[in-house]
This record gives structure tokens, C-alpha cells and sequence, in this order.
């Protein structure tokens, strides 16, 4: 299943690049139409507001049992089964408003279920990597899988799925459901068993699905280098999040932006990351990985610092552009040393916590950014953010040094599990 590490990473894994990009375009798909949707029945902001609400609330109550089911079951299979059944849920939603049936709350419940099943199979997708590129490509593969997410769901998935919403309220996520169908397929193609480890598959299902959470954060919680990228990555999210809740604010009343300016704005930050996401694994082996972390802790403070003092439309556009190569990169780092240094019993379950605590950040920044910029000024949240990122760089400089980074790229991968610690 290891694809020859010549210029290609071989068709195993580019079943699942086409797989995992296919999922992403149709998930951004459904991230545009679902506020339209409810805004097109409905003028209340808590109902409007609802529809983020349902999509964010699976990640905080689902992400760490869908990590155990990762690493309990054959990835690949429960993948599959994950896409099947969100191709029958998004069906039924589609076919429900093209034929004037749909309501708000079944909106509601398909996008519960779906974004159930975009944890699992997120957390799945990541843990097959190692298994089906060399040690050695991790960066190569993760920069393709992190550009092809980006493209798809921050810069195609919007202005096409506002265009299928204009055609028909349903076809954004009938479009959905065939790429969750075509995702199915191709990930069926790549074939092989992906269990974590076929030898202890009854003991393991014998015990307690919390004992097996409670594992997988004990062993995260004794890996120094892990456990900060994953309280890093928890940190970032909230001031990050709550900068881009009132973004929106900050550019009409400081840039003087409208609707298109806006947009473009987003449009900066992720052409940033394609660009980051595919030159990611020769910018990382030059300037080293060490530094690729440091410098990217410098351009977060960066770009806090813009959107607070600066008025200028191409300084602000500049610093989203530079902060997108930094977010691709930092991905790739984050995700490659994950997967070096995590056993392949726990890929699922370390990864869904990271995962987890991502979540949870995004959900507090979004508070939090409004809640700052009412009570202090629309510039409160970009201050904070600030200090905050100078903060947590001090903090954690020591913590990514050369020595202890190149011992994660030099050790060979883990077989199994230690003991938890009582």
C-alpha cells in the first residue's frame, strides 16, 4: 500500500487527496447554503445563527468518542460508511426542498448528522495517511491534503454554492450528496485492511469507550511537544475566530470595504494557504520545521497588529495573505508530527482531540470577539489577539527547539502504546 517515494505519492494516496478534496468542496457547499437557506424562511438572527450553532455543537460532543471509533475499526470501511450515510441524509434534505417539503428544523437535523460524521471521518482520514505514504513524505502528502481543503471549501465552495442556491434552494446539497457518493467510491478503490492494530481488536472492544478516551489523553498529556501544539493550535482558535467574527465590521468602518471588499478579504487569506499548502514541504525542509513553527507564531502577533493599527486595505489584505501561507504550513507541520510520533493504536483518538480542542476554541472566539468588540471598541478583539500570540510565543519558544523537533523526525515510528499513566 506504500506508494514509491518518487515525484508521485503513489495512487493510494491520490485516491485519497480526491477523496478527502471531493468531501470538502461539498461540505463548503454546505456551509454556504444552510444561513441561506434558513435567511430565505425565516428573518430571526438566533434561528439564522442556529445554523452554525447545529454545525459547530457534534465537534465538542463527538469528537472524542469518533476518535475511538477510529482506532477501533477499519478506517477506510468506517469512511465509507460515514459518506454513505450523509449521501442518504443529504438526498433526503435535497430532494425535501426541491419539492417544497424542507423546513428549518429537518435543515437542523441532517446537519447535525452530517457534521457527525465529518469529525469521524476527518479524524479517520488523517490516521490512514501514515499507511499509505513513507515516513519521510508526511509533509509532501499533507501540504496536497491541506491545499486541496482550502481550495475547494474557502475559495470554490462559496461563490458556487450562492450560485446553485440562486439556480434552486435544494441543489447545494443535492451537489453535496454526489460528492460525498463520488468520495465513497474512490476511497472503496484504495482498498487493504486499515484496523490501527489487528491483534488486539477483541481486547480492545471489551473495554469502556471513556477508558479508551481517557488513554488517548493521558498519552497526549505526557507528549510534551504534541500537548502545546494541541494547546497552541486551542489558543490561536479563539483569538483567530473571534478576529474574524466582527472582520466583517472592522472592514466597513476602518477599510471602508463593502460586501465584495469583504469577500476578497477571505479570498487573500486562502490563497495563502493553497500557496503555503503546496510549496509547504520546501519551505519546511529549508527553513526547518523548528522555525517554520516560530515564524508562524511571529505572523499570527503580525496580523493582530494589522487589523488593530492599520487602515490600509493592502497592508490588512497583505497580513490575511501571509497569515494563510503560515496557517498552511503550520497544518502541515502540526498534522506530520502527529502522525511521526503517534502510535498507530491512538492516530485516531489524538488526532480527534486536537481536533476537539480546535472546536472548542472556534466556539469561544466567536463569542468572545463580540462580546470584546461591544464592550471595548471593534479593535478590542485584534489587541487582545495580540497579546495573547506575543504571549504564547514567549511561552512555548523553548518548547520547538531544533534538538527536540529533529529527535521527532529521526525516531522511527511507534509500534505501540505505553502503558497509561495512573
Amino acid at each position: 500500500m506504500t506508494p514509491n517515494a518518487g515525484a508521485g505519492l503513489g495512487p493510494a494516496f491520490a485516491r485519497l487527496w480526491a477523496a478527502t478534496t471531493l468531501s470538502a468542496l461539498g461540505s463548503g457547499l454546505a456551509t454556504v447554503a444552510a444561513p441561506l437557506f434558513v435567511a430565505s424562511r425565516t428573518d430571526d438572527p438566533l434561528v439564522v445563527a442556529g445554523a452554525s450553532a447545529v454545525a459547530w455543537l457534534p465537534w465538542l460532543l463527538f469528537a472524542l468518542p469518533g476518535g475511538v471509533l477510529v482506532d477501533r475499526m477499519d478506517r477506510r470501511r468506517l469512511m465509507i460508511v460515514i459518506d454513505l450515510v450523509r449521501v442518504v441524509a443529504l438526498a433526503v434534505l435535497a430532494t425535501a426542498i426541491l419539492t417544497g417539503h424542507g423546513g428549518v428544523a429537518l435543515l437542523y437535523a441532517v446537519l447535525f448528522l452530517v457534521n457527525t460524521g465529518e469529525i469521524v471521518f476527518r479524524a479517520a482520514s488523517q490516521a490512514i495517511v501514515p499507511s499509505v505514504v513513507p515516513r519521510h513524505r508526511l509533509e509532501r502528502a499533507n501540504g496536497w491534503l491541506s491545499g486541496g481543503a482550502t481550495l475547494m471549501h474557502s475559495m470554490l465552495a462559496g461563490p458556487l454554492g450562492g450560485f446553485l442556491f440562486a439556480l434552486s434552494a435544494g441543489s447545494p446539497f443535492l451537489v453535496n450528496a454526489v460528492t460525498y457518493a463520488l468520495s465513497a467510491v474512490l476511497v472503496a478503490l484504495i482498498g487493504g485492511d486499515f484496523r490501527a492494530a489487528a491483534g488486539d481488536t477483541h481486547e480492545r472492544r471489551t473495554r469502556s469507550m471513556g477508558g479508551e478516551i481517557v488513554e488517548g489523553l493521558r498519552w497526549l498529556a505526557n507528549q510534551r511537544l504534541l500537548r502545546t501544539m494541541a494547546v497552541l493550535i486551542g489558543l490561536l482558535n479563539v483569538t483567530l475566530t473571534a478576529a474574524l467574527a466582527v472582520l466583517v465590521l472592522l472592514a466597513g468602518e476602518r477599510l471602508g470595504l463593502g460586501s465584495v471588499g469583504y469577500g476578497l478579504l477571505f479570498t487573500c487569506m486562502a490563497t495563502g494557504g493553497v500557496l503555503g499548502a503546496l510549496l509547504g514541504d520546501r519551505i519546511i525542509a529549508r527553513i526547518s520545521p523548528t522555525w517554520t513553527i516560530r515564524v508562524g507564531l511571529l505572523i499570527e502577533a503580525g496580523l493582530h497588529l494589522a487589523l488593530a493599527a492599520s487602515r490600509s486595505t493592502i497592508v490588512v489584505g497583505f497580513a490575511l495573505f501571509a497569515f494563510g501561507v503560515h496557517g498552511g504550513l503550520w497544518n502541515i507541520v502540526a498534522n506530520s508530527l502527529r502522525q511521526r510520533l503517534t502510535p498507530p493504536t491512538l492516530q485516531g483518538r489524538v488526532a480527534s482531540t486536537t481536533l476537539f480542542v480546535a472546536a472548542g476554541g472556534n466556539c469561544l472566539g466567536a463569542l468572545l470577539g463580540g462580546l470584546l468588540a461591544a464592550r471595548f471598541g471593534i479593535t478590542a478583539p485584534y489587541w487582545v489577539g495580540l497579546v495573547v500570540a506575543i504571549g504564547v510565543s514567549a511561552a512555548t519558544w523553548r518548547v520547538f527547539n531544533r534538538a527536540t523537533v529533529a529527535r521527532a523526525y529521526a525516531d522511527p515510528p511507534p509500534v505501540e502504546s505505553p502503558a497509561p499513566v495512573a
